[in-house]
């Protein structure tokens, strides 16, 4: 007789393979990509380090372009500015990227990595900051016509800065406190996006 008093709680669905399959082959990709580069990275070693033949990473992503793509598939996960101090946006935006840099580190190292080596690469990042970043900068900045503009001088900070911390690892740069970071960078990037756009000198 089953006791009726106390229901058993419902159980969650067990993850599909298919599902589990993907991630490592993504996580593998990801450590791949960002340790080897593009060229250098192949589908049978992402597949050993996955622990998968090379043809199940070739039957859910196609070839080495499509996993590079999916591995540069990345959500900034950007604040949304309503609400924050116009004062502090640059602020805000620096401790964001930190944050997930820390969270995201393979994944955002691959796409800097790469976005600097290839042409594929180059055209994923070139994504992200055409539907993600200049997007945001349209919000804050006062003159929207020049956003992209804008975006593209603090990609240049943001981005700077990753590659000098994360990738090549100047010591005086790895060095920096988080806080420190913020408030040196934080500044620039307010200017960048809320500043008057400076009048061109007279030719």
């Amino acid at each position: 007789m089953v006791d009726m008093s106390s229901p058993t709680p419902p159980v969650a669905p067990a993850p599909r393979r298919s599902d589990a399959t993907r991630n490592a082959i993504l996580t593998a990709a990801r450590e791949r990509f960002a340790a080897d580069g593009y060229e250098r990275a192949t589908i049978r070693a992402i597949a050993r380090d996955a622990g998968i033949d090379p043809s199940m990473v070739m039957r859910y992503y196609g070839s080495k372009e499509g996993l590079f793509a999916a591995v540069l598939d990345v959500d900034l996960r950007l604040p949304g500015m309503q609400g924050v101090d116009p004062r502090e946006v640059g602020e805000v935006l620096v401790s964001h990227f930190l944050d997930l840099w820390e969270e995201n580190r393979e994944v955002l190292t691959a796409m800097v990595r790469v976005g600097t080596t290839n042409q594929t690469g180059a055209e994923g990042v070139r994504r992200i900051f055409r539907d993600q970043i200049v997007p945001l900068a349209r919000q804050v900045c006062p003159d929207p016509e020049q956003a992209a503009t804008r975006a593209a001088l603090t990609a240049s900070q943001i981005m700077g800065m990753a590659l000098t911390r994360y990738v090549l690892r100047l010591p005086p740069t790895v060095a920096l406190s988080r806080e420190e970071i913020v408030k040196w960078l934080g500044p620039t990037v307010q200017r960048y996006l809320t500043a008057p756009y400076p009048t061109p000198y007279p030719g």
